[in-house]
């Protein structure tokens, strides 16, 4: 397994607006896998994959199939904050880490997981492995 500096990694810098907060003026819960999201596509881009275009190209799908989330410090409204991304593996499935920091902070605010198959669409059957191309560019 790769060493944690030596993984594909992201980081996108964001600021949560408004709309992200729940009643106590903290973002609520759910929005911190947005932020993942948005982490998980720069870093798809970055490594030169358009998962639409795949699709079109391909028939494969990558649905998401389990996310973890620990919460530890809330972020609140026009709070910047750095979300990397980080893969851990891509052979079976795709599995990333994330992070999210206070921008200028080495404090940890949240922390989270996810994994995702590949899915021959329209069959709907998962492949036991990701795609050597996307695969590759994951792990370089």
């Amino acid at each position: 397994m790769p060493n944690r500096d030596d993984r594909v990694s992201c980081e996108v810098r964001l600021r949560v607006p408004f709309h992200d907060l729940d009643p106590l003026n903290m973002v609520w819960h759910g929005n911190y896998l947005k932020y993942f999201d948005v982490a998980r596509m720069a870093l798809f881009d970055k490594c030169g994959i358009d998962l639409f275009e795949y699709f079109e190209r391909t028939s494969y799908l990558f649905p998401i199939i389990k996310t973890t989330t620990k919460h530890v410090i809330s972020l609140r409204h026009r709070d910047e904050f750095i979300c990397r991304a980080a893969v851990l593996e891509a052979r079976i499935k795709i599995v990333m880490d994330f992070e999210i920091r206070r921008a200028g902070s080495t404090e940890i605010c949240a922390k989270g997981r996810s994994e995702q198959v590949a899915v021959k669409h329209p069959e709907m059957e998962m492949s036991f492995e990701i795609p050597e191309d996307v695969r590759r560019a994951l792990e370089s």
